[in-house]
């Protein structure tokens, strides 16, 4: 039987805009399998709440599904995220994008008095629960803020945010390009990903050295 570390990954569809920020995505499964460990996908079995043309930013009279759409990213090797049990898993993980900030919470849509998907919400918490560790990129540890509190977390420079995340209990880390922030206490990985006007190699050297740092608390 294998003992490599196993790490689950929470998708939102696939796109910037509205899905997953498929750089980052990526870039966190290449991570996970360069450090010799497993990934599995998971992502909520719902309507994706908008479809973005991504050359004209025009909202499209489309319907999709987060599950389908986020397949695309994982060559459909994927399950919904009501399966997920943090008892199989070492770790967790949630990319950002603004799928992100509209399916597994609403922030995009309803500001600081966002909601948080019931599912996601369950697999934060019981994950933290059991004291293993979680990782979020670009948007999302802002959930991670509000779900948990009393927590570390970056988001990078924005202002907005980082109030937004003190307003919760918890404590904003500046950071700059490839940086991340790591709370030890409490097993929180982050780092800015997109927040910052970043480069595809500063996602790459974040979310490499996020894993790292995933499997070390793990």
């Amino acid at each position: 039987m294998s003992n490599k570390k196993k790490i689950a990954v929470v998708l939102s569809g696939c796109g910037a805009k509205d899905g997953s920020e498929i750089h980052e995505a990526v870039m966190t499964l290449l991570a996970i399998d360069r450090q010799d460990a497993f990934y599995q996908c998971f992502a909520p079995d719902i309507k994706q709440h908008n479809v973005i043309n991504h050359i004209t930013d025009e909202e499209m009279n489309e319907d999709r599904n987060v599950m389908v759409e986020a397949a695309r990213i994982c060559r459909g090797d994927i399950k919904p995220l009501v399966e997920y049990d943090p008892a199989d898993y070492d770790a967790l993980i949630l990319p950002g994008g603004f799928g992100a900030a509209k399916t597994l919470f609403t922030l995009a849509i309803d500001g600081q008095d966002f909601i948080v998907n019931d599912l996601v919400e369950r697999a934060i918490k019981s994950t933290y629960d059991v004291k293993k560790p979680i990782g979020a990129l670009c948007i999302a540890p802002v959930m991670i803020a509000r779900l948990l509190s009393n927590v570390k977390v970056t988001i990078g420079q924005n202002k907005e945010m980082s109030s937004l995340i003190e307003k919760f209990s918890s404590y904003h880390e500046k950071t700059n390009h490839g940086e991340i922030c790591i709370d030890r206490d409490n097993k929180i990985v982050t780092s800015p990903c997109y927040m910052l006007d970043a480069r595809i190699s500063d996602i790459a050297q974040e979310t490499d050295s996020l894993v790292k740092a995933i499997l070390e608390l793990s």
